[in-house]
């Protein structure tokens, strides 16, 4: 199934990842303690606008079942409990107290051709979602629906498609139920430095209002990493990420606007 095509989701992801993943304008600290017997604990506490937020979690697999646990700042208690029912299929049963209305189920199902994700809501007027892809790994098709029982109406209708080789990847999607569309397109320039390029384009069909990104990611030496983005509002954002020790990783993000104050921020993430 290595060969079958990702989720919907995955639809112009890799564009995506590389012109918005890993900044961060706040102070944030990540600790992890992974452990080769199935349990591990990670501890993050993020500081914005002088307030901390924070969350302690704890992750646990013993053959088909994977258990993660997680508490934060405000005493709420989200449980995840995976299950693989078949191979490629898995279930999972997720629940936050004390929010009795959280509950939800989800299945995903990996087939060598094809996909597809749902999810149900656990409670009398559920939210409903869909989303199923079909192709191989080098080009899918697909489409993702939402329907809230509670006001029976869709709450998204999107349709996508994508072709991807190991230099390049380029996408096409239709969302905000067929109100916006998206190109995007990455190109490997340097497999040896893993210099990409990636552009980003969003054309508003009601308004006929466009918008662009572009941005690069360029591997300075095997230990770091300095990506950059420009959009058309005049936002310039830069990132710069240090491996300082094995998977123990710095990242330092800044943005300025020309309509904004700049932003900074730092992440630090620790694996012992």
């Amino acid at each position: 199934m290595g060969n079958g095509p990702g989720p919907f989701s995955e639809i112009g992801r890799r564009a995506r990842d590389l012109l918005t993943k890993d900044y961060n304008y706040d102070q944030k600290f990540s600790v992890s303690f992974p452990s080769t017997t199935g349990m591990g604990i990670t501890a993050t506490a993020v500081k914005k606008e002088h307030i901390f937020f924070g969350d302690l979690s704890t992750q646990y697999r013993a053959g088909k079942t994977a258990i993660d646990v997680k508490v934060d700042t405000y005493s709420n208690f989200t449980t995840k409990v995976t299950y693989d029912v078949l191979p490629g299929a898995k279930a999972t049963i997720s629940f936050t107290v004390p929010d009795h209305k959280s509950g939800k189920l989800d299945v995903d199902y990996r087939h060598p051709h094809a996909a597809i994700n749902s999810s149900i809501g656990l409670n009398p007027s559920p939210l409903l979602e869909f989303a199923a892809a079909i192709g191989s790994k080098g080009g899918s098709i697909g489409g993702e629906v939402g329907f809230d029982a509670a006001s029976s109406s869709f709450t998204k209708c999107n349709a996508g498609i994508s072709f991807n080789a190991s230099d390049f990847s380029a996408a096409v999607i239709l969302a905000d139920k067929g109100k916006t569309v998206k190109a995007s397109y990455v190109h490997l320039i340097n497999e040896s430095t893993g210099t990409e390029i990636a552009a980003e384009m969003t054309h508003r069909l009601s308004s006929f209002e466009n918008s662009f990104s572009i941005g690069s990611t360029h591997r300075i030496d095997p230990l770091t990493l300095v990506k950059t983005r420009f959009s058309d509002d005049g936002k310039i954002a830069v990132l710069s990420q240090r491996e300082w020790r094995p998977k123990s990783i710095a990242t330092f993000s800044a943005e300025y606007s020309s309509k904004d104050h700049p932003k900074f921020g730092f992440s630090i993430a620790v694996k012992p």
